[in-house]
């Protein structure tokens, strides 16, 4: 007691990971929090150490990551770490709000909101991320994403300059995108803190959705062993990946230098963006489809509207039906992202798109329906 006194620190922490109640019928869906957390202080470590030999330099950025890879003692191996290190972080942060979506976590409104402005801070991040090589997709993934902005009625096209510091993305852009790839970690790390701050007031769902506090165990020791398991296994199929196929998920063109006189015939995003871009794409228009890029990640907000008497998924047959079609089309989407602008994804794209929009409104309405029927 005395030493949590002192330092408030171990207290908190104390509270975090020993003495919080958590029910004891949580599955391993309930570990991707615990793997989230895990993922992004080895993205924060990996990118410390490559920062100390990059050079957010048009004529330099590209050099220096091969020099990275080639010259620097494993420097490979932090590179490869930190490249796919963000496709895992990304492969369990779906798995976790896609258990939020199907448990409906999004009952705990604070817990919901706050997790999701950290969704689009790991986007954004991302996506400064990856232009940091200065490879061709890079450059390009760079000015298609930031032209979005110039749909912007009357200041569209100020507000484009602004961003690059100039009259195109050159070496303004990427030095500011470097020092936000940089500062969005830290950002990240505080609403992490936000997150868990709320998760801790209202207490970990469950899949029964039960609130009963007789039912609850320390999460010492029984649930750290069963993170760590999970960890262990992740890690496994994780080290595979980098030992073997450390470039299987980048793109073969950002292995060569930008040159904005050559454009390359697909452009295209790191694959957990690709779900967007196909909504994206499917609308003809071009402020329509920005309009349905941003709604496409926003919406999940309007998930908190839904009151329900009970809490989880098990009890409305309906909805987990169209929570399995939400998945399908998600990934449906995922894959025609990665196709070039054709028949027949196009079609493809926008009935999907329509699907996945859908979802909501329609989600809604069978809650409401289901509670109806069975007063």
């Amino acid at each position: 007691m005395k030493i949590q006194k002192k330092y408030p620190i171990i207290k908190i922490l104390n509270n975090s990971l020993i003495d919080l109640p958590t029910p004891t019928n949580i599955s391993n869906w309930w570990n991707m929090g615990s793997l989230l957390g895990v993922c992004l202080i080895i993205q924060m470590i990996t990118g410390m150490f490559l920062t100390m030999h990059y050079c957010p330099n048009i004529n330099l950025a590209f050099d220096s990551v091969a020099h990275i890879s080639h010259n620097v003692n494993k420097g490979w191996l932090i590179r490869t770490i930190h490249a796919n290190g963000a496709s895992m972080f990304f492969i369990a942060l779906y798995l976790h709000m896609g258990r939020g979506i199907y448990y409906s976590s999004f009952t705990l409104k604070k817990t919901w909101l706050m997790g999701n402005i950290i969704f689009i801070m790991t986007m954004a991040s991302a996506f400064l991320g990856y232009i940091l090589p200065w490879g061709q997709m890079s450059f390009w993934g760079a000015t298609v994403i930031t032209n979005l902005l110039s749909t912007i009625p009357y200041i569209g096209n100020e507000i484009v300059q602004w961003l690059w510091g100039s009259y195109t993305v050159s070496n303004p852009t990427l030095n500011r995108f470097f020092t936000l790839h940089f500062i969005t970690p830290f950002m990240i790390i505080a609403m992490v803190m936000i997150h868990l701050m709320f998760l801790h007031e209202s207490g970990s769902n469950n899949p029964l959705g039960t609130n009963s506090n007789m039912n609850k165990i320390p999460f010492y020791p029984y649930f750290v062993i069963k993170d760590l398991m999970s960890l262990m296994i992740t890690f496994s199929f994780f080290s595979i990946i980098i030992l073997f196929k450390p470039y299987i998920l980048s793109n073969p063109d950002n292995f060569i230098p930008a040159n904005s006189m050559v454009t390359p015939i697909h452009i295209e995003p790191e694959w957990y963006f690709l779900y967007s871009y196909a909504i994206l794409r499917s609308i003809p228009n071009k402020l329509g489809g920005v309009i349905a890029l941003f709604m496409s990640i926003t919406i999940l907000f309007t998930l908190t509207l839904i009151n329900k008497k009970m809490k989880s998924n098990s009890f409305y047959p309906m909805n987990k039906m169209l929570f399995f079609l939400f998945s399908w089309t998600f990934i449906l989407l995922t894959w025609l992202g990665s196709k070039p602008v054709m028949e027949p994804f196009i079609f493809s794209s926008q009935l999907l798109t329509l699907i996945f929009f859908m979802f909501f409104p329609l989600n809604l309405y069978l809650y409401k329906m289901w509670d109806f029927m069975i007063k």
